[in-house]
């Protein structure tokens, strides 16, 4: 159900925030980023990249930054969910 890439970091969007799944760490360290060197060159707080690492919801915003960071496209790594419950 997902259309994730090796690699890719999947999004799932629930009213309004972004849940990223735990693959952004793994992506985060195949670049050798710390999470604080991840928030700085995306202009977010160190507390942000540890909840989307962790899979709570963060701001559409804070996805974008991450994504340019990791030099990924949003809409790439969006993964489209399907009623659920």
């Amino acid at each position: 159900m997902s259309e994730t890439s090796p690699g890719r970091v999947a999004l799932v969007s629930i009213s309004g925030h972004t849940m990223l799944v735990p693959q952004l760490r793994r992506l985060r360290l195949e670049q050798a980023y710390s999470q604080v060197e991840l928030a700085r060159r995306a202009g977010v707080s160190r507390a942000t990249v540890m909840k989307a690492e962790g899979g709570r919801q963060i701001r559409p915003v804070s996805v974008r930054r991450l994504a340019k960071a990791l030099g990924v496209r949003p809409r790439i790594l969006q993964v489209s969910q399907s009623s659920s419950s």
